[in-house]
């Protein structure tokens, strides 16, 4: 994102305020300005959002050059200050970051629905007496009633100013901690809990609280920034559509949080005059938000405004000197010496990165796109707890994205430390499994598309390696998954699946709710940290695999007719996890005969609806003529890999043989996958890191139009291909027809009884 400030005139949310609702006439008329008139009264303030313990001395002098700066100026948050913590912070259970921020003065925060990870007792237990600020939420009631369970503002002296902080947490948050964590907690509706709170400071009756200018601080935000349009993002958002355009006049400007993107957007003020600002400051402390409200004293109003996000930079020489720095640098000193040797044990080694799928300015953490990192960690709950003496018979793993929250990246070596794999899965989770029939299943990929009102509108799960599907994200909600292979057969509604996940997924967190229609949760008693960084042990060397186990297919059909022509479009082939190539073909398969290898062209969708698809292919065969009965159409992608199919219903041919997926290697539920990068191997061991040519996973070069897995080659294509020929390696698709076919020969020679033939069932 640029680092200039991002504005938008008041314009852009002009037509958004007729649907504000009625308000009384507002008394403020605020205008934003490049710098405040000399006979106002300066209110500053400084605001940060998503923190999660990046304790840096960057930040540090950030902070304590712009209170130098601004004398007056008082410290604030929108919340997430502890929790989804990398290493250095969450090793010591976030108390450096808590200490940090003291030592910055931090006065007032909203509660973030991170600060409930360890419940609500350690948060207003041992978090809240550890810190020197206040968390607010004015929605966070006790259960079943309007008491507040926690303080709803702070008021502060503000350059002789009395500023109230309201503060606000998504209503989210049940969704996204563990329930023990709120249980006996409700969550209201934070806008009308920031209006009722405003409206009894400002009604002049000093009984209940007064305060001259009120800001709102709410753990909730526009889905995106950037470049983004307040009026887009009230479109996109109904839940910050109500921020924008319900929350009292008497609120002077708005805090955001939660979404952790950077913007700063000028919102009409409903029912009155002109704007206020509305901000928010990406998160992981790379901007500090400040904020100078301009007040006359003489009418009690707020008539101007300046706001900047402020880039955090290296620590200057003036910093040195300024004490809220040094006590800060002294934390962030000392945090960091113990955290490095608690980290510094080497638990792995890798041929590469493995991580978070990649935004399209090259950061980490988009949540709509899948990743190797997070499918790596769903396989990794899968073999874990199939491991003797532990709950067995795990057949398929899910991993939320927003529980990874650092990437696996080696150093030059191919070394992974204890820190690095620590900071993937900050959370302490415990590793649960519950069984779910087939058609629950399908409700739990359909749930990766949000409920409407949802901070994020959709959520791509990480899978087991042994599961795939298809999706047409143009159809209706719940109609959107169009099949799903489980080993490399058709998903059976009415069979049950055992599931594998964090405690915080398996019990419907992220808004998966259909994991509640399963079964009793079995929980392992195992923390989730501590098993991945046993897994990859075990695992190493490990090598990055790219290949995607979801594709969208458009007018995928469900009968095809011997010998008649097929066609539809796939899409989504190419994973944007660091280093992954672009795929060039993809071979069909109709029931393990290749029917043609189609080129793929380099496209990106990234506008709803969701998720983004990277790399497409029109596809066009002839059905085999002696096809019959039930089918499976199935891919296989090169160089990466990339795979799945779906079944169909052929007519007009001759009998065929059960219907199996030639590109997916049949898992042994009771072991669950073999994956032959995981060999255990001594993580002190000298050896260089694996080559991915030497191992059985596709290789990653894009410079290689090859796939080294089973049936995905590209120059093994079937006399009947009716599609694009692609040469690679100098061969052409022809050639290749006597191996493979002589492959497949072998295969069906190999088969023993048939088996009843499965239906589609999805």
């Amino acid at each position: 994102m640029s680092s200039s400030l991002v504005r938008r005139s008041a314009f852009t949310g002009v037509l958004a305020l007729a649907c504000a609702g009625t308000f009384a006439p507002s008394a403020l008329a605020a205008a934003p300005v490049d710098s405040l008139d000399g006979d106002l009264t300066p209110l500053t303030l400084l605001g940060t959002n998503d923190f999660h313990g990046h304790f840096t001395k960057d930040f540090a002098c950030t902070v304590a050059s712009a209170k130098a700066e601004y004398p007056d100026a008082s410290f604030i948050s929108a919340g997430d200050n502890v929790g989804g913590t990398p290493f250095e912070s969450a090793s010591q259970q976030d108390n450096p970051s808590i200490d940090f921020l003291n030592a910055l003065g931090l006065e007032a925060s909203s509660v973030g629905n991170h600060e409930f990870d360890k419940g609500f007792d350690d948060l207003t237990g041992r978090v809240s007496s550890r810190a020197s600020w206040t968390y607010l939420g004015a929605n966070v009631y006790k259960g079943g009633t309007t008491t507040p369970a926690l303080p709803e503002y702070k008021v502060l002296d503000v350059n002789g100013v009395k500023v109230a902080v309201v503060g606000a947490v998504t209503t989210d948050t049940p969704n996204m901690v563990a329930g023990d964590g709120v249980a006996g907690l409700t969550f209201g509706d934070p806008v009308a809990a920031v209006n009722r709170v405003a409206a009894k400071l400002k009604d002049g009756n000093a009984a209940n609280g007064e305060a001259d200018v009120v800001v709102a601080e709410y753990h909730e935000g526009a889905p995106e920034g950037g470049e983004a349009t307040l009026s887009s993002m009230q479109a996109a958002s109904p839940v910050f559509n109500n921020i924008v355009t319900k929350t009292s006049g008497d609120v002077s400007a708005i805090f955001t949080g939660h979404t952790h993107q950077l913007y700063s957007w000028d919102a009409p003020v409903p029912g009155g005059e002109g704007t206020r600002p509305i901000i928010q400051t990406d998160f992981y402390a790379k901007y500090l938000g400040v904020l100078q409200l301009g007040y006359d004293k003489a009418s009690g109003k707020v008539t101007q405004y300046k706001v900047t996000n402020r880039p955090v930079s290296a620590p200057s020489d003036a910093c040195a000197s300024l004490p809220a720095y040094t006590a800060a640098a002294a934390v962030v000193d000392s945090a960091n010496a113990r955290a490095e040797e608690i980290g510094k044990q080497v638990v792995a080694r890798s041929s590469g990165p493995i991580t978070s799928a990649l935004k399209a300015d090259g950061s980490r953490d988009d949540r709509l796109a899948e990743s190797n990192l997070s499918n790596l960690i769903a396989q990794s709950y899968v073999d874990s707890l199939n491991k003797p003496g532990r709950t067995g018979s795990v057949e398929i793993g899910l991993m939320n994205p927003g529980g990874v929250r650092a990437d696996l990246v080696p150093d030059a070596s191919g070394n992974l430390t204890f820190a690095q794999a620590a900071a993937v899965m900050p959370f302490n989770n415990t590793v649960a499994t519950r069984e779910v029939t087939g058609a629950t299943l399908v409700k739990i990929l359909e749930q990766q598309w949000q409920p409407e009102g949802s901070s994020r509108p959709f959520l791509k799960l990480g899978l087991s390696k042994n599961v795939t599907y298809t999706f047409d994200e143009n159809k209706p909600a719940g109609e959107r998954i169009t099949s799903v292979l489980v080993d490399g057969k058709p998903l059976e509604e009415s069979k049950s699946y055992t599931v594998a996940s964090n405690s915080f997924l398996i019990t419907g967190g992220d808004n998966f709710t259909a994991l509640k229609e399963g079964g009793a949760v079995s929980d392992s008693g195992l923390i989730d940290q501590g098993l991945f960084v046993e897994w990859l042990k075990a695992a190493s060397p490990l090598s990055p695999s790219y290949a995607k186990q979801s594709l969208s297919v458009v007018d995928q059909p469900t009968e095809l007719t011997a010998g008649k022509e097929a066609s539809f479009t796939v899409s989504g082939f190419d994973m944007t996890s660091k280093g992954a190539p672009a795929n060039k073909s993809v071979e069909v398969f109709v029931d393990g005969t290749s029917v043609g290898t189609f080129p793929i062209t380099t496209s990106s969708s990234t506008t709803p609806p969701y998720p983004a698809n990277h790399g497409t292919a029109s596809v066009k065969f002839t059905v085999p003529a002696d096809a019959s009965g039930d089918a499976l159409v199935t891919f296989k992608a090169a160089p990466t890999g990339t795979s799945g199919g779906f079944p169909v219903t052929i007519e007009g041919g001759a009998p065929t043989t059960t219907p199996t997926d030639p590109t997916t290697e049949p898992t042994d539920p009771t072991t669950g996958p073999t994956d032959p990068t995981s060999e255990p191997s001594d993580p002190s061991s000298t050896s260089e890191p694996s080559d991915p040519s030497t191992t059985d996973e596709p290789t990653a070069s894009p410079t290689d139009g090859t796939s080294t897995s089973g049936g995905g080659n590209p120059s093994s294509s079937s006399t009947s291909t009716t599609g694009p020929k692609v040469e690679t390696d100098g061969m052409r698709n022809e050639q290749a027809v006597t191996g493979l076919a002589g492959l497949g020969l072998l295969l069906v020679a190999g088969i023993g009884a048939v088996v009843a033939r499965l239906r589609r069932t999805v």
